[in-house]
């Protein structure tokens, strides 16, 4: 059965001449019929064919076999980046990483998520018995094998996570976080409900789900902006006249909003809109001071508390040493850092706290990657580790992520506590 008007004709909003609009075709009678919805545009010379799948769906991917195997196309394109390209075709990517470098570019926290999203990955295709994303590696399988391009039109997935804590309010960055860990660690079966977004959506959106539904601020990095940027790419690199007709393989739930921004005009250099939707969002003033702000505080603390009694002066210094030192080693206990990593975190964390251009999880993941390097086994079973919550603590590569993670955790909230022990030493509430 050929679904080819599986959402209502809606106005884009853009009210522009019939002329300025791009025909929306029915797909063409020589293409065999497809389990997904299928829609064809025509602009200028080219003809796009748009077609809709469910990343856990064996029929997608015999959807996107049958199109391609029927000869009517001479260009592929998928919704996947270059780095999911990458991971789907070397899927030891991640453990190939030089993890110091990682920690070294604040990419720890991106990689973990990664790393998460793989693992509630792993668990669907456990559960389904279908690895997600399948139609796309029928894609990448077909166009290699008849030699057609291959163009990747979504944004890089850590684009898209940056934005998403961005856009989103301080307030809500936790309950983003600890959702995430909380459904991709989770032992229970994939909900129903999750399988299904999975069938309109993609892993990002499964995960999101329950957020973006409630909240326009991570709605539109995670879903609106990605359909306008695949609109962009496809202006970009298959633009009317250099293939006659392209095949575009994305997610149903996709397929309706990309439709919408090809049918309007677009920008005739399109690479500067799709660059704009590529940047990160600069972190607010308040942000990038209020380290300094409270290096600034807590050593005034210490000179006012010295300036009243050297006593006093030498029980904050060392409350602030004890608190910070404590629960930053902590973070490191919890994670099963070595010993020494774990002493290096108590000791380092107090001072690295008044110095806002290191972190205690830096010197915390340094030491430990120095005391348990990681060997050839960490990185070939990491991806299979991580589904199970105990496998991240046996992995000396998740592990180490722990170390930094929980390190920094723990040090951010010395930090907080101290500083009001010192204020309510200072101003007599403590």
């Amino acid at each position: 059965m050929n679904h080819e008007d599986t959402f209502p004709e809606e106005a884009s909003g853009n009210d522009t001449p019939d002329t300025q609009t791009p025909p929306l075709e029915a797909a063409p009678a020589s293409l065999p019929a497809t389990s997904g919805p299928l829609k064809t545009i025509a602009i200028g010379d080219t003809r796009y064919t748009l077609l809709g799948t469910a990343h856990v769906s064996a029929e997608s991917a015999d959807d996107v076999r049958k199109l391609l195997d029927s000869g009517a196309f001479d260009a592929v394109a998928i919704e996947l980046c270059d780095a999911r390209h990458h991971s789907m075709s070397n899927p030891d990517a991640m453990g190939e990483q030089d993890l110091f470098q990682v920690f070294k570019e604040g990419k720890a926290g991106m990689v973990a998520a990664s790393l998460a999203l793989g693992a509630f990955q792993q668990r669907i295709a456990d559960q389904s018995g279908i690895q997600p994303g399948a139609e796309m590696r029928a894609a990448v399988e077909e166009a290699s094998r008849l030699q057609l391009p291959l163009l990747l039109v979504d944004r890089d997935v850590g684009l898209t996570l940056k934005r998403i804590y961005r856009n989103v309010p301080w307030w809500q960055r936790f309950s983003l976080f600890s959702g995430l860990i909380g459904s991709v660690l989770s032992r229970q079966d994939v909900s129903k409900e999750d399988i299904e977004k999975l069938k309109e959506g993609d892993m990002l959106e499964a995960t999101f789900n329950e957020f973006a539904a409630e909240s326009e601020a991570l709605y539109a990095p995670l879903i609106r902006e990605r359909d306008r940027y695949m609109a962009l790419r496809l202006a970009e690199d298959a633009p009317p006249g250099r293939y006659q007709h392209v095949l575009v393989v994305i997610g149903a739930g996709h397929l309706k909003g990309t439709v919408e921004h090809l049918e309007a005009p677009l920008p005739a250099d399109p690479k500067v809109e799709r660059e704009s939707l590529e940047a990160t969002p600069a972190p607010t003033k308040l942000w990038k001071i209020l380290p300094w702000l409270i290096t600034a505080l807590v050593l005034t603390g210490f000179a006012v508390g010295f300036s009243r009694n050297t006593g006093l002066g030498w029980q904050l210094v060392l409350e602030w040493f004890l608190i910070n030192g404590i629960l930053a080693g902590g973070g490191a206990i919890i994670a099963l850092a070595h010993p020494v990593t774990v002493i290096a975190t108590f000791f380092a964390a107090p001072l690295t706290s008044l110095n806002p251009t290191i972190g205690a999880g830096f010197v915390a993941a340094g030491v430990e990657l120095y005391m348990r390097k990681p060997k050839v086994r960490d990185f070939s079973t990491l991806r299979h580790d991580v589904t199970q919550l105990k496998g991240w603590w046996k992995n000396r590569v998740s592990r180490t992520l722990l170390v930094f993670i929980l390190a920094t955790l723990g040090s951010a909230i010395g930090t907080w506590v101290a500083g009001f022990r010192i204020a309510g030493a200072l101003f007599g509430s403590a």
